[in-house]
């Protein structure tokens, strides 16, 4: 009997993936945050006008920090979103004596304008309350009410949102596709599904869904590469990478580096410190940008490799799967990645030593 109960509860829990304590931590350190410094801006703004912050800016933050992802939660959502919600509000407070009648109506208007703007935000059903029932404060600014507070908190906390989020590393606002390159899909999507096919079947979906196409074409791709991760042979990075690596040493002179690009017709190299260590990656067009500032004030010092290395860097160990490495391939051009082993430099994998692999693996498939 409890477990038939347990059942019949688990059925009202949305398919929710339950975060890591840090991510959840973050995510509430966001709200904080945002509500915190947006509230006080808020204050030192409007002095002492008491509407100066409204409580539906607490639900917004629960999109912009735990959900920044969902579309409900993009910039243009919280602004346009909240500014239509208030704008109904006081409007329908003005001339519609009846409250129930007056923030009823301002919320089935929001929701059809929002909708039509695609702009729909959750929270702002609450602005358009709040503009009916906020009391003389409210009453007294009138149409004020858009821009001071409803305009300003939600764009102090959408800043604060943008800024937060890419802080740790989360993408926001979301970007509007995969290849950043062109508006052509990536190299797998030509070859598998297209964003024009996850967009047809959105199309002909008569609800709405809280996931961006963006996200949807990340998740089906993981799948794919995931899927075809079964079906290939489980070489790794120690299998095939090249183990005489061509490197620079951190403290190295840019013009001897340069030589170095010239002889090996490189693009890119590993750099490492004495130890064999790699501490960063050097391409050539920041050699080139270095040649172009080279007598101004600020390059003068900036003679060495280490000043003007990448220290962000892509590797792999040596037991990983090949698979492992081809969204850097394929996705974000990479040109080569660095094998490191208790970061050692110990070897590098290149466009070409992939392409060679995969062309035998499908020469074996079609034999």
């Amino acid at each position: 009997m409890f477990h038939s109960q347990l059942d019949w509860l688990n059925t009202l829990k949305p398919n929710f993936k339950v975060l890591p304590l840090k991510e959840r931590l973050l995510c509430g350190l966001g709200a904080l945050l945002g509500l915190a410094l947006s509230s006080l801006i808020s204050w030192w703004v409007l002095g002492d006008i008491n509407a100066w912050y409204i409580a539906p800016m607490g639900a917004s933050s629960v999109l912009l920090f735990a959900v920044p992802a969902s579309p409900l939660a993009q910039p243009w959502n919280i602004v346009v979103g909240n500014s239509i919600a208030a704008i109904m509000g006081v409007s329908c407070a003005l001339y519609i004596p009846n409250l129930t009648e007056a923030f009823s109506v301002a919320v089935a208007l929001s929701i059809f304008l929002m909708m039509t703007t695609d702009s729909l935000h959750p929270p702002s059903g609450a602005v358009a309350i709040t503009a009916v029932l906020g009391g003389d404060a409210v009453r007294e600014l009138g149409y004020h009410f858009i821009f001071y507070p409803v305009l300003l908190n939600s764009v102090l906390l959408m800043v604060i949102a943008i800024v937060f989020n890419r802080l740790i590393g989360k993408p926001y606002p979301q970007t509007p596709q995969l290849n950043q390159r062109t508006q052509d899909p990536t190299p797998t999507q030509k070859a598998t599904i297209q964003p024009q096919d996850i967009q047809g079947v959105l199309d002909a979906q008569t609800q709405l869904l809280d996931i961006s196409e963006y996200d949807l074409q990340k998740i089906i791709l993981e799948a794919q590469h995931k899927a075809s991760e079964r079906q290939t042979q489980a070489l790794t990075c120690a299998d095939i990478m090249s183990k005489d690596v061509v490197s620079l040493q951190q403290d190295e002179d840019i013009h001897s580096a340069l030589e170095k690009f010239k002889h090996m017709n490189l693009m890119s190299l590993p750099v490492i410190d004495t130890e064999q260590h790699l501490v960063g990656t050097l391409a050539l067009y920041e050699v080139v940008e270095w040649f172009k500032h080279a007598t101004d004030l600020p390059y003068s010092w900036k003679h060495q490799v280490k000043h003007i290395m990448l220290r962000q860097v892509v590797t792999v160990q040596p037991q990983q799967s090949i698979q492992d490495l081809v969204p850097y391939f394929v996705e974000r051009s990479f040109n080569y990645i660095p094998v490191v082993e208790q970061q050692r430099l110990v070897g590098i994998i290149s466009r070409a030593d992939m392409i060679a692999v995969l062309n035998q693996q499908l020469a074996v498939k079609t034999n």
